[in-house]
């Protein structure tokens, strides 16, 4: 009997890419419904606070230019980063570039409105003081020559975003600030120019005169938008400092024996990498001949560094100690630990928590309802309102406009998100999404894998046992004195110890450090030997104690 196979699925890829121009959460909504509408596109997730999209999309249906293209018929700019290492550089090169550039031209417009904006509310408010300036026929006349630059000049981004979200039929923050800020201003312009016809009418010119009102609109808004903008170059910051970890160069010795320093980028699976004391390891891979110890804080969180020889495993970003060692490169690029590190990052910045969602949802229909309630509001003032009962409808209608701004509403989770992840990237702490960050805020205890997870970062002595028969004074100024020449950390411990209780130390006469076992010297006469259970055994000390010594194991010491 024939038997049908189910269809294969069909492969799905994931694009991210820079999405310049939104503002608002219902930017959000207008750009994942763009690229949600082209065949092929089988989810779409937008960030506002990272400015990324990340979409599952099928290759065989979809391309990269079918996306950017839907983006930009939505009203926005876009930018695909490239899964090549230079390419994505380069394009998020060009991101800080326009950020940068869009920041500043925030700024100077921000200063400009501000400028202007004070004294049109002081003139604005000079007749509470002095009444005469409310009956001074100049007034209106500057009030419009100082509010005309903020309308039509600082406030301009926000009529290009309003046009190009009613070329799309939609509306967001720009609509709701372009509709408030011109009905006041444009009722002010009537009011300055056609004062007659108000008289006329039974209305005090004077009453219509809201050029303070769409000024400080404006640059409040404008300061909004400006430390938004800011705050979220300032958070880009925290990835790219965790990425810049790693070496910019590489000592590599090529065959015949020549050595060139390589850019990273240009380092490649199978090189011989050498690292002398205190530089980065530039890539993963296996030690070949020599040897030191290795600072892997940042990727085990052990504040010991780790004695490592020939045939251990080193990692990219780690820090050399005191020795040196050459080592073959195994991964290099994307493929390292510390990339993939930065990528988890990314990700989890560029993730959605449950509430973020819902937020999303409640944004694409947001704007509407605003208009509804600010139109009701309006009409309700001018119907049953005391008069003059028009000049309290348009401030009731501007005022429901403005209040509403949906800013916060589309900012707030993924900026907390982007702030969270970074900084816990920063310290140490890796978040794995957005989710998980939202369903942490139930811990109620954490376990850690083992005693001495937890340390300031430094070893100190806490406890020693003096078997020598002399002054315990004595022993301990000694060793110091010993691991003085020494810059392994649990040498500096020793010497921190005899420096905190005050004790003189002497030159040792003669020094040799014995990689991955410990030091010997001679101080005072003394032969001095330090170092583990395995080199104390050879020089003849074969029980040490081991109940003692599984007990202190046992307490991370």
């Amino acid at each position: 009997m024939p038997v049908s196979s189910p269809p294969e699925r069909a492969s799905t890829a994931q694009r991210d890419l820079v999405v310049t121009g939104m503002t608002c959460a219902s930017c959000v909504a207008s750009v994942e419904d763009a690229l949600r509408g082209i065949a092929g596109v089988r989810g779409a997730d937008v960030n506002l606070a990272t400015e990324r999209a990340r979409v599952e999309v099928d290759p065989s249906r979809a391309d990269d230019g079918a996306l950017v293209r839907a983006i930009e018929r939505a009203g926005y700019g876009a930018l695909v980063l490239s899964a090549d290492r230079a390419e994505r550089a380069a394009t998020e090169a060009r991101e800080r570039a326009l950020r940068t550039t869009y920041v500043r031209a925030l700024r100077r417009r921000l200063i400009v409105a501000a400028a202007l904006a004070v004294p049109t509310m002081l003139l604005s408010m000079a007749d509470l003081f002095y009444p005469a300036v409310a009956q001074a026929a100049w007034r209106p006349f500057v009030l419009f020559a100082l509010a005309t630059p903020v309308q039509l000049w600082c406030a301009l981004p926000f009529y290009r975003g309003a046009l190009s979200a009613a070329r799309h039929r939609r509306t967001d923050m720009n609509t709701l600030v372009v509709v408030g800020t011109t009905t006041a201003y444009g009722v002010s312009v009537l009011a300055t120019f056609f004062g007659a016809a108000f008289t006329a009418a039974g209305l005090s010119p004077d009453r219509f005169l809201y050029y303070d009102t769409a000024t400080v609109i404006v640059t409040l808004v404008l300061a909004g938008r400006y430390l938004e903008a800011r705050a979220r170059a300032r958070t880009a910051d925290e990835v790219r400092a965790l990425a810049a970890l790693g070496a910019k160069s590489a000592r590599v010795r090529r065959p015949g024996g020549v050595e060139e320093d390589v850019p990273i980028d240009r380092l490649a699976v199978g090189d011989v990498v050498i690292v002398r004391p205190g530089e980065i390891v530039a890539a993963d891979g296996r030690i070949l001949a020599g040897s030191s110890a290795v600072d892997e804080a940042m990727i085990t969180g052990e504040s010991i560094p780790v004695e490592k020889t020939a045939g251990d495993e080193v990692t990219g970003g780690t820090q050399n100690g005191t020795g040196t060692f050459r080592f073959r490169v195994t991964r290099v690029g994307g493929d390292t630990l510390v990339a993939q590190i930065v990528r988890l990052v990314e990700e989890a910045q560029g993730s959605k928590a449950p509430i973020q969602r819902l937020v999303d949802r409640i944004a694409s229909i947001f704007v509407p309802i605003v208009f509804a309630i600010a139109f009701a509001s309006g009409l309700a003032w001018l119907l049953l309102g005391p008069e003059p009962r028009l000049g309290y409808a348009l401030s009731a209608f501007v005022a429901v406009l403005i209040i509403a701004c949906p800013c916060a509403l589309g900012l707030a989770t993924p900026t907390a998100i982007i702030v969270g992840t970074g900084r816990g990237a920063s310290r140490g702490i890796l978040v794995k999404s957005a989710q998980a960050l939202e369903v942490a805020r139930a811990i109620d205890i954490v376990a850690f894998d083992k005693t001495g997870t937890l340390t300031v970062g430094r070893p100190r002595v806490v406890e020693y046992m003096n078997c020598a028969g002399i002054g315990e004074d004595e022993v301990i100024r000694i060793l110091a004195s010993a691991e003085s020449r020494s810059e392994h950390p649990l040498a500096a411990a020793v010497v921190e110890l005899a420096t905190t209780k005050g004790l003189a130390l002497s030159e040792p006469t003669t020094f040799e450090a014995l990689p991955g076992r410990g030091i010997h010297a001679t101080v005072d006469g003394h032969d001095v030997w330090i170092g583990n259970a395995a080199l104390a055994r050879i020089h003849g000390f074969a029980d040490l104690g081991e109940n003692v010594l599984a007990h202190h194991e046992e307490r991370g010491r």
